[in-house]
């Protein structure tokens, strides 16, 4: 068959980039049975990918899933196989296709890639998941690129009706378009000890609490005049400080008792949590579950005046504590943008403002909805990745997995 003249032209402009690149090392061999190919373009789609790996394992056991991305994965699954992308060569692509010979192929995220779509897409059952639209200056170049090689492509997925409406204009009116919410990682609750929670809560009775997680030394003066301003509305307020670094639990524990005569317990050395404690320096590790359950609200260390948020938020989302944090977000920037969306957390810019937000939250009922909107927001990802698993499912043979 006859290259498209746009797929030539852009093979012409990128022909510099393909020289470029290095080999590939050899390819593994393919396992047998049915296989699904989850290309990731960009190393940060790789956290979102990672939930749709992890729901097609569960689905079917006998399932291989090869996932290309630039970026080494967490720990994966078994059956899925990681290998760095192919080269945009249609010659290299040809031999990958070959050699893998998938079922189905997914692209999530990333910029369109006229390589894969005209090697793939007419060839397997290609869906393209909320990718990237395509520069108007590549569109300019090459006129009717895309519409000539997405067209063809079993399902397209957007995560806006905007999105949607632009790839369908670039696809044409024949294509499969949907609107899908954005694939986002569902987060995993943090365990803890049950019994040590249930004796913690019985002890705590009905005691307001709230959570810093994550504590740098230089955010301790602005915990300390929100607690003092948070006091003066619920006397028997507790006051969990997690440290960013659980060496420091001592020295913390003595500059948050002297200055105000606050009685501070020392959980590193089992010091009472009693009735009348007003701190509690939790400086111990892997306890982090324990402390979200306890605590309606959690306010995000190092993003006030720390150099970003050390926690990510999806941890107290998960277990219904409300969210309080500054605007330095870290390395947690797409979660922080996911639930500001929601509406589903409180930023505050000063010390003043995070004790005015924690005695605001000291009303149950704020903190609860606050919770829960934070909740809905992080876990509505596990519906998109059901419905983008069911697809990929879908078109992979047999529809069951034999016992």
């Amino acid at each position: 068959m006859p290259r498209p003249a746009g797929l030539s032209l852009y093979l012409a402009l990128t022909a510099r980039r393909r020289r470029a690149a290095r080999a590939e090392d050899a390819e593994p061999a393919r396992p047998r049975g049915p296989l699904i190919w989850l290309h990731v373009p960009r190393a940060e789609g790789l956290s979102a990918a990672m939930e749709l790996v992890r729901r097609l394992s569960e689905e079917r056991a006998r399932l291989t899933i090869l996932l290309t991305c630039p970026a080494d994965p967490p720990a994966l699954p078994r059956r899925v196989l990681h290998r760095p992308p192919p080269v945009e060569d249609p010659a290299r692509l040809a031999a990958f296709l070959t050699h893998w010979q998938p079922e189905a192929i997914a692209q999530v995220g990333g910029p369109l890639s006229p390589v894969l779509l005209a090697g793939a897409g007419a060839q397997r059952p290609f869906h393209l998941i909320q990718p990237d639209l395509p520069a108007p200056m590549l569109l300019r170049l090459i006129p009717g690129l895309s519409r000539g090689l997405m067209g063809p492509l079993a399902r397209i997925l957007a995560p806006h009706a905007q999105d949607a409406r632009r790839l369908r204009r670039l696809a044409g009116p024949g294509a499969a378009i949907e609107t899908l919410a954005p694939l986002e990682p569902v987060p995993e609750a943090l365990p803890c000890n049950d019994a040590e929670r249930e004796a913690m809560t019985a002890q705590l009775a009905a005691r307001p609490i709230w959570l810093v997680a994550g504590l740098p030394e230089a955010e301790l003066p602005a915990v300390i005049t929100a607690h003092r301003a948070a006091l003066r509305l619920a006397h028997r307020l507790l006051l969990i400080v997690v440290p960013e670094n659980p060496a420091d639990g001592p020295r913390f524990a003595r500059a948050l008792a002297e200055p105000e005569g606050w009685l501070t317990a020392l959980r590193s050395i089992d010091e009472e949590l009693g009735e009348e404690t007003q701190v509690y320096v939790a400086d111990t590790e892997g306890e982090m579950g324990l402390w979200y359950r306890l605590a309606p609200m959690s306010f995000l260390g190092g993003s006030l005046a720390g150099t970003g948020s050390l926690r990510s938020p999806y941890e107290p989302a998960a277990l219904g504590s409300a969210i309080l944090h500054g605007p330095r977000h870290g390395g947690h920037d797409p979660a922080f943008a996911l639930l500001a969306r929601a509406h589903a957390t409180r930023e505050v810019r000063s010390a003043a403002e995070l004790g005015e937000a924690v005695g605001d939250l000291l009303a149950a009922d704020r903190a609860a909805a606050l919770a829960h909107d934070a909740w809905a927001a992080t876990t509505a990802g596990a519906e998109v990745t059901d419905r983008v698993a069911r697809l990929l499912l879908g078109a992979v043979e047999p529809p069951k997995d034999a016992q």
